[in-house]
């Protein structure tokens, strides 16, 4: 039953998605991968939320809250506020400016030169952390939610290698035929589905722990090992609190203003005002996604005890709390989001690679650039890019510390130093394409020995908020002693209506305190009982 339902739900989903998008013209490289620039907020808010989680989210968080307590919400909750920055000063550059990728930014602040080494900075980071990271983590949730390895009589890894190949080519062929259009349709269904049903999670965990009553279950959790509640945590905790004000905002900042795959959504949108209620949508639901991605690990920790794999513990919570045909209803969604993130990664590394690497080169060469940017090279591109990702993804089993973390930190190593320069770039007019280069130079070279040669106590959030700060002074530097001639002003290039939404800047006050009273619920000043 469990199969028959994911089957029905999939299967549906990518039918209304197919009947919605054949007459769309994405024959189109600006089809394909920015959806002809018509996305309504709607479209907008949901893509982003769904392109944001996925199993990944699921699994790792939940794993986190199990092991730990509620402090790995953090990662959701404080990025509300990181969204409503870049909504109000980062996504509005973008779009005055008519830039198709994150790097045109950089080239028309800095070069062409720099511009070309962020583009391969972020290929390397999707095709080696991102894509393999969404491919193995839908591996773990399916495998505990249908037991493939125990149906089949395989082993755990060999079950990942079948799961990961079938969700990679799952994800090839939504990317080639269907884009980005069809995706963010996709996400609507999958969205209402979320937020009508798919929180249903909890309250069938609690019944379960209260052995058919959810009043006793909550009971039970409000009133026992009540530090799994605490949002605060501890010092030792994978993710201490004082993170929050450190790296965890920068990487936040990062994700939602300068990554690809997240801003290629945006850039989709109609006009500006549409593109601040998608966020403000989207910065919705991750107040919401608490009930997903952190409470089952709370509920999960007063029903199993040392459980010798954690990263199982979602799947199996949802396999034993749950009736059949929700477990298929959820697995469908968790089977949608990880396809949003993988195609949402594939399209952009393919943007990147396309418009950035392949058709420079092409240029220097004096050979002609198609209209499309060249669709059938895009195309190529996609399969080679997810096929890499499907070789890396099985390895991540052998990460320790568990696979979310390791992603985390894997993801600074090319994350904050874009951010970096593109904060510099932003804030000074005269700072010289020199300085971008040693910066991200110094902060990739520092940041890897801290992490991977010589690790260090401090925790990686920690390290990379010292590393933004001395390396925004060593640019700062390099601008004072050898300053560009000309100063850079900035052009405007718009290629769609750039009049803000008249509400952003109240409805942004507005999430911001929710986020806060969201952490003092979960602290010892709300539900969490102290000894």
């Amino acid at each position: 039953m469990i199969l028959i339902t994911f089957l029905v739900v999939t299967v549906a989903v990518a039918l209304f998605s197919w009947l919605k998008t054949r007459k769309e013209r994405t024959g189109s490289f600006n089809g394909i991968f920015f959806a002809n620039r018509r996305l309504g907020f709607v479209s907008v808010g949901f893509g982003l939320l769904f392109t944001n989680i996925n199993t990944t989210s699921f699994i790792g968080e939940n794993e986190l809250t199990y092991i730990n307590n509620m402090s790995v919400m953090a990662w959701g909750v404080t990025s509300v506020a990181a969204m409503m920055l870049v909504s109000e000063f980062i996504i509005p550059i973008y779009l005055k400016t008519g830039i198709a990728t994150t790097p045109d930014f950089l080239e028309a602040r800095y070069d062409r030169a720099t511009k070309s080494i962020v583009s391969v900075i972020f290929l390397a980071n999707y095709i080696f952390n991102l894509l393999p990271g969404v491919l193995y983590g839908s591996a773990v949730g399916f495998e505990g939610l249908f037991n493939i390895s125990g149906n089949f009589r395989i082993d755990s890894w060999a079950a990942i290698w079948v799961l990961v190949w079938a969700t990679g080519i799952c994800g090839v062929l939504y990317a080639v035929l269907g884009g980005l259009k069809a995706i963010t349709i996709s996400d609507t269904l999958l969205g209402f589905a979320l937020f009508t049903g798919g929180i249903l999670l909890p309250y069938f965990a609690l019944k379960f722990l209260g052995e058919g009553n959810w009043h006793q279950g909550l009971h039970i959790i409000l009133s026992s090992k009540t530090v799994h509640l605490n949002s605060i945590g501890k010092p030792y905790d994978s993710i201490p609190f004082g993170t929050i004000f450190t790296g965890m905002m920068l990487v936040n900042i990062y994700y939602w203003g300068t990554e690809q795959y997240i801003v290629q959504q945006a850039l989709g949108s109609r006009d500006l005002a549409s593109c601040q209620k998608g966020i403000a949508l989207a910065s919705s639901g991750k107040l919401v996604l608490p009930l997903l991605l952190n409470i089952p690990g709370v509920i999960a920790a007063h029903l199993y005890n040392n459980l010798s794999n954690s990263s199982i513990v979602f799947s199996k919570l949802a396999a034993d709390v749950a009736p059949p045909v929700y477990s298929g209803f959820l697995a469908a969604i968790l089977f949608g989001a990880t396809l949003t993130t993988f195609v949402a990664g594939l399209n952009s590394s393919v943007t990147l690679f396309v418009l950035n690497i392949y058709n420079p080169i092409k240029a220097k060469r004096k050979e002609a650039i198609e209209k499309n940017g060249d669709l059938a090279v895009a195309r190529k591109a996609q399969v080679f890019f997810a096929f890499i990702a499907i070789l890396i993804a099985p390895f991540i089993f052998f990460a320790s510390g568990g696979f979310y973390n390791y992603l985390q930190k894997l993801s600074g190593l090319f994350s904050i130093p874009i951010l970096t320069i593109m904060v510099v770039g932003l804030l000074t007019k005269r700072v010289p394409a020199l300085a971008a280069k040693v910066g991200l130079v110094f902060f990739m070279v520092c940041y890897g020995c801290s992490q991977f040669v010589f690790p260090t106590r401090l925790h990686f959030l920690h390290v990379l908020a010292l590393l933004f700060v001395v390396t925004v002074l060593l640019m700062l530097v390099i601008g004072r002693r050898k300053p560009m001639p000309v100063p850079f002003e900035l052009k405007m290039n718009n290629i769609v209506n750039i009049n803000p939404w008249k509400y952003n800047r109240i409805v942004a006050l507005l999430l911001v305190l929710a986020s806060v009273l969201l952490f003092i619920l979960f602290s010892p000043a709300g539900l969490v009982k102290t000894d």
